[in-house]
Protein backbone atom coordinates (compact mmCIF):
# COMPACT_ATOMS: atom_id res chain seq x y z
CA UNK A 1 0.00 0.00 0.00
CA UNK A 2 1.20 3.21 -1.05
CA UNK A 3 0.65 6.80 1.11
CA UNK A 4 0.28 9.67 -1.15
CA UNK A 5 -0.73 13.51 -0.64
CA UNK A 6 -2.03 15.76 -3.41
CA UNK A 7 0.15 19.02 -3.81
CA UNK A 8 -2.23 21.28 -2.81
CA UNK A 9 -1.37 19.91 0.57
CA UNK A 10 1.84 21.36 1.16
CA UNK A 11 5.02 21.82 -0.34
CA UNK A 12 6.58 18.94 -1.98
CA UNK A 13 9.71 18.57 0.35
CA UNK A 14 7.93 18.78 3.21
CA UNK A 15 5.30 15.71 2.24
CA UNK A 16 8.27 14.18 0.57
CA UNK A 17 8.92 13.93 4.48
CA UNK A 18 5.61 12.31 5.50
CA UNK A 19 4.27 10.55 2.18
CA UNK A 20 5.69 8.41 -0.75
CA UNK A 21 3.70 9.72 -3.26
CA UNK A 22 2.29 13.30 -4.49
CA UNK A 23 -0.64 13.63 -6.52
CA UNK A 24 0.79 16.68 -9.10
CA UNK A 25 -1.97 19.21 -9.99
CA UNK A 26 0.28 20.65 -12.54
CA UNK A 27 -2.67 23.25 -13.85
CA UNK A 28 -2.66 24.77 -10.02
CA UNK A 29 1.26 25.59 -9.84
CA UNK A 30 1.25 28.63 -11.85
CA UNK A 31 3.11 26.95 -15.02
CA UNK A 32 0.55 28.24 -17.63
CA UNK A 33 0.27 31.50 -19.37
CA UNK A 34 -3.49 31.14 -20.31
CA UNK A 35 -3.81 28.17 -21.69
CA UNK A 36 0.02 27.85 -22.79
CA UNK A 37 2.66 25.70 -20.76
CA UNK A 38 5.22 27.68 -19.40
CA UNK A 39 8.63 24.73 -19.95
CA UNK A 40 10.73 26.72 -18.37
CA UNK A 41 8.42 27.26 -14.53
CA UNK A 42 7.20 23.80 -15.32
CA UNK A 43 11.08 22.70 -15.17
CA UNK A 44 11.26 24.54 -11.89
CA UNK A 45 9.08 21.93 -10.76
CA UNK A 46 10.22 19.11 -11.98
CA UNK A 47 14.02 19.63 -10.41
CA UNK A 48 12.84 20.39 -6.96
CA UNK A 49 10.52 17.09 -7.48
CA UNK A 50 13.72 15.27 -8.98
CA UNK A 51 15.12 16.17 -5.43
CA UNK A 52 12.87 14.53 -3.32
CA UNK A 53 11.75 10.30 -3.04
CA UNK A 54 8.27 10.30 -3.99
CA UNK A 55 6.49 8.61 -6.67
CA UNK A 56 3.32 10.24 -8.81
CA UNK A 57 -0.12 10.23 -9.84
CA UNK A 58 -1.37 13.17 -11.76
CA UNK A 59 -4.25 15.44 -12.07
CA UNK A 60 -5.74 15.80 -15.59
CA UNK A 61 -7.67 19.05 -16.28
CA UNK A 62 -11.64 19.32 -15.37
CA UNK A 63 -14.06 20.98 -15.06
CA UNK A 64 -14.63 24.26 -12.20
CA UNK A 65 -16.61 27.36 -11.63
CA UNK A 66 -14.69 28.48 -8.99
CA UNK A 67 -12.44 31.63 -8.35
CA UNK A 68 -9.18 29.41 -7.59
CA UNK A 69 -9.40 27.26 -10.77
CA UNK A 70 -8.04 29.26 -13.45
CA UNK A 71 -10.93 29.31 -16.25
CA UNK A 72 -8.66 29.19 -19.33
CA UNK A 73 -7.63 25.57 -17.88
CA UNK A 74 -11.10 24.68 -17.68
CA UNK A 75 -11.95 20.87 -19.37
CA UNK A 76 -15.48 19.38 -19.58
CA UNK A 77 -14.76 15.98 -21.00
CA UNK A 78 -17.77 15.93 -22.45
CA UNK A 79 -17.57 18.79 -24.34
CA UNK A 80 -14.10 19.01 -25.59
CA UNK A 81 -12.62 20.86 -28.59
CA UNK A 82 -9.05 20.92 -30.10
CA UNK A 83 -7.38 23.61 -26.85
CA UNK A 84 -8.81 20.92 -24.41
CA UNK A 85 -7.42 17.65 -25.91
CA UNK A 86 -3.87 19.87 -26.29
CA UNK A 87 -4.30 20.69 -22.42
CA UNK A 88 -5.46 17.20 -21.61
CA UNK A 89 -2.20 14.98 -24.00
CA UNK A 90 0.32 17.63 -22.36
CA UNK A 91 -0.94 16.28 -18.64
CA UNK A 92 -0.58 12.48 -19.94
CA UNK A 93 2.65 13.23 -22.25
CA UNK A 94 4.15 15.01 -18.76
CA UNK A 95 3.17 11.65 -16.66
CA UNK A 96 4.60 9.50 -19.09
CA UNK A 97 8.15 10.97 -18.75
CA UNK A 98 7.51 10.89 -14.65
CA UNK A 99 6.57 7.08 -14.98
CA UNK A 100 3.25 8.66 -13.46
CA UNK A 101 1.26 5.68 -11.52
CA UNK A 102 -2.08 6.71 -12.55
CA UNK A 103 -3.39 10.40 -14.08
CA UNK A 104 -7.15 11.10 -12.99
CA UNK A 105 -9.87 12.53 -15.32
CA UNK A 106 -12.61 14.10 -14.14
CA UNK A 107 -16.24 13.04 -16.22
CA UNK A 108 -17.62 15.52 -18.01
CA UNK A 109 -20.97 17.35 -17.55
CA UNK A 110 -24.74 16.43 -17.95
CA UNK A 111 -25.61 19.11 -20.80
CA UNK A 112 -29.13 19.53 -22.03
CA UNK A 113 -28.64 15.89 -23.59
CA UNK A 114 -27.85 13.17 -20.76
CA UNK A 115 -27.03 10.85 -23.17
CA UNK A 116 -25.32 12.76 -26.21
CA UNK A 117 -22.78 14.28 -23.39
CA UNK A 118 -22.47 10.83 -22.24
CA UNK A 119 -21.70 9.58 -25.80
CA UNK A 120 -19.24 12.30 -26.44
CA UNK A 121 -17.40 11.69 -23.15
CA UNK A 122 -16.89 7.98 -24.35
CA UNK A 123 -15.80 8.99 -27.38
CA UNK A 124 -12.91 11.85 -26.47
CA UNK A 125 -11.68 9.20 -23.46
CA UNK A 126 -11.17 6.36 -26.52
CA UNK A 127 -9.09 9.10 -27.68
CA UNK A 128 -7.21 9.79 -24.89
CA UNK A 129 -6.86 6.35 -23.57
CA UNK A 130 -5.25 5.55 -27.16
CA UNK A 131 -2.91 8.81 -26.21
CA UNK A 132 -2.49 7.20 -22.80
CA UNK A 133 -1.06 3.71 -24.50
CA UNK A 134 1.11 5.76 -26.32
CA UNK A 135 2.90 7.20 -23.23
CA UNK A 136 2.36 4.00 -21.41
CA UNK A 137 0.21 5.63 -18.88
CA UNK A 138 -3.00 4.59 -16.91
CA UNK A 139 -6.20 6.85 -17.10
CA UNK A 140 -8.50 6.80 -13.92
CA UNK A 141 -12.03 7.76 -14.45
CA UNK A 142 -13.13 9.10 -11.05
CA UNK A 143 -16.67 8.88 -9.99
CA UNK A 144 -18.36 12.67 -9.43
CA UNK A 145 -20.71 13.71 -6.41
CA UNK A 146 -24.40 13.22 -7.20
CA UNK A 147 -25.06 16.26 -4.70
CA UNK A 148 -24.13 18.18 -7.65
CA UNK A 149 -27.08 17.08 -10.55
CA UNK A 150 -24.74 18.72 -13.45
CA UNK A 151 -22.21 15.55 -12.99
CA UNK A 152 -22.01 12.58 -15.09
CA UNK A 153 -20.98 9.69 -13.72
CA UNK A 154 -21.33 9.69 -9.88
CA UNK A 155 -23.11 6.22 -9.91
CA UNK A 156 -21.01 3.02 -10.20
CA UNK A 157 -22.98 1.84 -12.87
CA UNK A 158 -23.05 4.91 -15.26
CA UNK A 159 -19.18 5.26 -14.45
CA UNK A 160 -18.34 1.12 -15.27
CA UNK A 161 -20.36 1.64 -18.39
CA UNK A 162 -18.70 4.53 -19.64
CA UNK A 163 -14.79 2.70 -18.84
CA UNK A 164 -16.43 -0.65 -20.31
CA UNK A 165 -17.47 1.19 -23.06
CA UNK A 166 -14.07 3.03 -23.42
CA UNK A 167 -12.69 -0.40 -24.27
CA UNK A 168 -9.25 0.50 -23.64
CA UNK A 169 -6.67 -1.27 -21.14
CA UNK A 170 -4.82 2.38 -20.49
CA UNK A 171 -8.58 3.14 -18.90
CA UNK A 172 -9.73 2.32 -15.24
CA UNK A 173 -11.31 4.23 -12.43
CA UNK A 174 -9.97 6.70 -9.73
CA UNK A 175 -12.46 5.69 -6.92
CA UNK A 176 -12.87 8.34 -4.80
CA UNK A 177 -14.67 7.80 -1.30
CA UNK A 178 -15.90 10.98 -0.81
CA UNK A 179 -17.71 11.68 -3.62
CA UNK A 180 -19.35 8.21 -3.36
CA UNK A 181 -20.18 9.13 -0.14
CA UNK A 182 -22.38 12.03 -0.80
CA UNK A 183 -23.65 10.14 -3.74
CA UNK A 184 -25.04 7.45 -1.40
CA UNK A 185 -26.48 10.07 1.19
CA UNK A 186 -23.57 8.71 4.12
CA UNK A 187 -25.48 5.40 4.52
CA UNK A 188 -22.33 2.86 4.94
CA UNK A 189 -24.07 0.11 3.35
CA UNK A 190 -25.02 1.67 0.23
CA UNK A 191 -21.25 3.41 0.23
CA UNK A 192 -20.12 -0.85 0.59
CA UNK A 193 -22.14 -1.66 -2.35
CA UNK A 194 -20.66 1.22 -4.22
CA UNK A 195 -16.90 -0.25 -3.89
CA UNK A 196 -17.73 -3.77 -4.51
CA UNK A 197 -19.34 -3.08 -7.97
CA UNK A 198 -16.47 -0.47 -9.08
CA UNK A 199 -13.40 -2.33 -6.84
CA UNK A 200 -11.94 -4.88 -10.09
CA UNK A 201 -11.41 -1.64 -12.09
CA UNK A 202 -10.23 0.72 -9.79
CA UNK A 203 -6.60 1.46 -10.38
CA UNK A 204 -6.51 4.92 -8.05
CA UNK A 205 -7.73 6.06 -4.70
CA UNK A 206 -8.80 9.78 -3.64
CA UNK A 207 -9.47 9.63 0.25
CA UNK A 208 -11.41 12.42 2.01
CA UNK A 209 -14.02 13.22 4.27
CA UNK A 210 -17.18 14.69 4.25
CA UNK A 211 -21.06 15.06 6.31
CA UNK A 212 -22.68 12.78 3.18
CA UNK A 213 -24.94 15.42 2.70
CA UNK A 214 -25.21 18.45 0.36
CA UNK A 215 -23.98 22.09 2.14
CA UNK A 216 -23.25 24.98 0.76
CA UNK A 217 -19.99 24.57 0.76
CA UNK A 218 -18.66 22.91 -2.53
CA UNK A 219 -22.41 20.89 -2.76
CA UNK A 220 -20.84 19.33 0.46
CA UNK A 221 -17.25 18.26 -1.17
CA UNK A 222 -15.34 19.42 1.83
CA UNK A 223 -12.52 17.50 1.50
CA UNK A 224 -11.75 17.27 5.17
CA UNK A 225 -9.53 15.02 6.90
CA UNK A 226 -10.60 11.70 6.96
CA UNK A 227 -11.87 10.40 10.10
CA UNK A 228 -13.14 13.80 11.01
CA UNK A 229 -16.52 13.01 9.03
CA UNK A 230 -19.15 10.45 8.51
CA UNK A 231 -17.02 7.98 6.35
CA UNK A 232 -16.58 4.13 8.24
CA UNK A 233 -13.39 3.75 5.99
CA UNK A 234 -13.48 -0.29 7.62
CA UNK A 235 -15.75 -0.06 3.98
CA UNK A 236 -12.42 -0.26 2.43
CA UNK A 237 -11.90 -3.82 2.52
CA UNK A 238 -13.84 -4.22 -0.09
CA UNK A 239 -11.44 -2.82 -2.48
CA UNK A 240 -10.39 -6.66 -3.24
CA UNK A 241 -6.63 -7.12 -4.41
CA UNK A 242 -5.72 -3.40 -4.61
CA UNK A 243 -2.22 -2.50 -4.30
CA UNK A 244 -1.96 1.47 -5.06
CA UNK A 245 -1.69 4.74 -3.99
CA UNK A 246 -4.27 5.68 -1.60
CA UNK A 247 -4.53 9.40 -2.27
CA UNK A 248 -4.85 11.93 0.54
CA UNK A 249 -6.85 14.92 -1.09
CA UNK A 250 -6.68 17.49 1.21
CA UNK A 251 -5.79 20.49 2.02
CA UNK A 252 -3.11 20.42 4.98
CA UNK A 253 -0.02 18.60 6.36
CA UNK A 254 -2.10 18.58 9.43
CA UNK A 255 -5.25 16.72 7.78
CA UNK A 256 -2.51 14.42 5.69
CA UNK A 257 -1.07 13.51 8.93
CA UNK A 258 -4.50 12.59 10.87
CA UNK A 259 -5.13 10.53 7.39
CA UNK A 260 -2.30 8.34 7.78
CA UNK A 261 -3.37 7.58 11.55
CA UNK A 262 -6.85 6.66 9.75
CA UNK A 263 -5.38 4.40 7.07
CA UNK A 264 -3.28 2.49 9.62
CA UNK A 265 -6.12 2.33 12.10
CA UNK A 266 -8.95 0.96 9.28
CA UNK A 267 -7.21 0.07 6.15
CA UNK A 268 -5.93 -3.34 5.98
CA UNK A 269 -5.57 -4.79 2.38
Amino acid sequence: MIIGASSFAGGLKELDQHVRSVELYIQKHGVYEGNYLQKDRLEQILDELSTCDLDTSMHAHYFADVPTYPKALVVDTASMGPIHFKLMEECIALAGKLETKAVVIHPGRVGDDRQRSLDRMTDNLKRLAAFASENNVMLGLENKEATDPGNLCCEAEELLKVVNEGDSSNLGVTFDIGHANLTCGGDREKLNEFIRTVSEQVIHVHLHDNYGKWTSNYDGDEHMAPGTGTIDYSVSSSLKGYKGIFNLEVFSIEDVLAGKEMIREHISL
